[in-house]
């Protein structure tokens, strides 16, 4: 599927995106990194943190492609988008999605479910991505950065 696929699908809506939108976003995503090594707070709230680093990333590589996800299952979206962005394949979009959907439990409806090899492994995904998207957006869309 295309870019122009999924905005005919109502997943994504055109977006013009800016130098300070990117930098915005990539700073969330380094912060949280950052916060994300913290080791006085709960394995479930690394997770979370560094989720959404991850999701931040992902995000910031799709409004550099002039996109942004449509409200109905936003998260899913922005990781299945990674794809068209930065051509991850399956493999890795389906690891994202499995901890999309952990840290959903983890924050709604169970706490204490993340091992701390998850939360490595999370970690792993956002700082994978960050350099992943940084590269993309500085060889891509080198004027948004």
């Amino acid at each position: 599927m295309s870019f122009a696929d999924w905005v005919n699908n109502g997943w994504l809506v055109a977006h013009k995106s800016s130098k300070q939108e990117i930098g915005n976003l990539l700073g969330i995503v380094a912060r949280d990194l950052k916060d994300g090594q913290a080791k006085d707070v709960s394995d479930d709230w690394r997770f979370a943190i560094a989720y959404n680093a991850a999701l931040q990333a992902a995000t910031a590589a799709l409004a550099a492609a002039g996109y942004r996800a449509s409200r109905e299952n936003h998260h899913y979206r922005v990781i299945q988008s990674l794809e068209l962005t930065l051509g991850k394949d399956a493999k890795f979009i389906r690891a994202f999605d499995a901890f999309r959907k952990k840290r959903n439990v983890s924050s709604y409806d169970i706490g204490g479910g993340i091992s701390h090899r998850e939360v490595e492994e999370m970690i792993g995904i956002a700082q994978s991505l960050q350099q992943d998207v940084e590269q993309w957006i500085r060889t891509n869309h080198a004027s948004l950065l």
